[in-house]
């Protein structure tokens, strides 16, 4: 059959003399990884390199040879670094390329390194490693997104925008006060990437295909090397993890999230119905056909990306259900989901980034948004309290009251008169019309996490102590 043909017969140089025959073609091409898990070369040198430094030490493999390894191993980091390396497909991985060609370099040395080493622990030392690293430049992207909306909250402490709730307008904020909500969001992020990569940074190398070795390794010597915090305790649990892949992918899920969120306000924003903002030139596009359109393409791919985040967190979870205990080719297919959504997320928040720092706001627009949709009402209501002592809920009826009359003479809240509002309820003096100013709305709200333009201000200063 054709699925069974070989380029030879001879037995796989990976898998030794167990097998007389090599795999068929098919078998091959569902077999290899090294299309993607070429992406972790550095990774997987920088762990040989601490093992073979392990083996030498316990006297394990000649210092000679080991040192012929070590030599081996960077001239290889450089041919792929440069771009010179053959990647062969019938090697199947990362690994195997890479011990082939030492093979190649150094000769029967290259066959001491996975001494007291098995794929499965090798790929999950070098799988983690990865992820660690991805965490470390996802939390610097992140730093420098949070310092673009930072610096637009400065900018906009006092700029007025209506605050929504069911996407009706509730109460006026600032916009740098609604920006500066993603920033708490980001440092959540932030604190989430953190707090995973201190739980994953556990050594796996040393545990073997599961049982561990019988060779006097030192895994605390390679946890040292590999800036692990401590080896895993369970060789078992050791190459069969994947939380640390699940939890990435968690984390970027929600990430993806909340710059759905704001893409989606950015969409709505730039709308013909709101007109809150301009998009730049560099994040938009046109129209084939209609000439006048301004299209938020940047912000509308941002929130589909992040249903391709989310899939590829759905699809670990569904490779991992079912596994039992160790290791299983299943978790080959672990990568590719954790790969795709590094780079997606990569993208969508530079897009993001590049985005926010170019709007232009239109000030005067959202100040009429919030003045012609009685944002201002709660604040009469507060005042009846305050000044009247009125139970909150009968303040509350006086103000919706107000608001209805507003309603129907088709003006503000401010433009009802005194006499107006004193049919409604006769202690009304003109001490209430001031309160109804936004400006003094905003001001008032000096609560802790409040929107008044002093607290936005502060919240900024803290903020770039605290995250920048």
């Amino acid at each position: 059959m054709a699925d069974r043909q070989n380029d030879s017969n001879k037995s796989s140089s990976i898998w030794g003399g167990r097998f007389s025959e090599g795999p068929s073609k098919v078998m091959e091409r569902i077999n290899t990884s090294i299309d993607f898990d070429k992406k972790m070369y550095s990774q997987d040198i920088r762990a040989s390199k601490a093992h073979t430094s392990m083996l030498i030490n316990q006297k394990i493999i000649t210092k000679n040879d080991g040192e012929k390894i070590i030599q081996g191993l960077n001239q290889i980091y450089r041919e792929i670094s440069e771009g010179s390396f053959k990647f062969r497909e019938d090697l199947e991985d990362i690994h195997m390329n890479i011990e082939s060609r030492l093979s190649e370099i150094i000769g029967d040395a290259a066959g001491r390194l996975h001494t007291a080493r098995s794929r499965n622990d090798q790929v999950a030392t070098d799988f983690k490693l990865w992820v660690r690293d991805d965490l470390d430049s996802l939390d610097h992207a992140l730093k420098i997104f949070q310092s673009v909306l930072i610096s637009q909250s400065e900018n906009h402490a006092a700029t007025v925008l209506p605050g929504y709730t069911h996407l009706q307008t509730a109460q006026p904020v600032t916009l740098g006060h609604h920006l500066m909500a993603y920033v708490e969001m980001v440092g959540r992020d932030r604190g989430r990437i953190n707090d995973c990569r201190k739980r994953m940074n556990e050594n796996p190398l040393g545990s073997g295909a599961l049982a561990g070795t019988s060779f006097n390794i030192n895994r605390h010597q390679t946890t040292a090397d590999l800036d692990f915090d401590r080896p895993t305790t369970n060789s078992l649990d050791a190459v069969s993890d994947r939380d640390f892949a699940m939890e990435y992918l968690s984390i970027a899920s929600i990430i993806s999230i909340h710059l759905s969120r704001l893409a989606e306000e950015l969409v709505l924003w730039s709308s013909a119905a709101f007109k809150f903002i301009n998009l730049p030139d560099s994040f938009s596009t046109g129209s084939s056909m209609l000439p006048q359109k301004r299209n938020p393409d940047a912000a509308e791919l941002i929130r589909a990306k992040s249903g391709t985040i989310i899939g590829n967190l759905t699809n670990l979870f569904i490779v991992m259900k079912g596994l039992p205990l160790a290791y299983s080719k299943d978790m080959q297919e672990d990568k590719v989901p954790v790969f795709e959504t590094s780079e997606t997320l990569e993208l969508t928040i530079a897009a993001m980034s590049g985005m926010i720092q170019e709007l232009t706001f239109n000030k005067e627009k959202m100040k009429e948004a919030a003045k012609a949709t009685h944002t201002n009402a709660i604040d009469f209501a507060d005042w009846l309290v305050k000044n009247l002592n009125k139970p909150f809920r009968e303040a509350h009826s006086i103000s919706g009251r107000l608001v209805k009359l507003a309603e129907s003479k088709d003006c503000s809240l401010e433009e009802l008169t005194l006499s107006e509002m004193q049919d409604i309820e006769p202690k009304i003096t003109n001490d209430a019309l001031k309160v109804l100013e936004l400006t003094v709305a905003l001001d008032a709200r000096t609560s802790f996490g409040g929107t008044a333009p002093k607290n936005v201000a502060e919240a900024c200063k803290q903020a770039r102590l605290k995250y920048l």
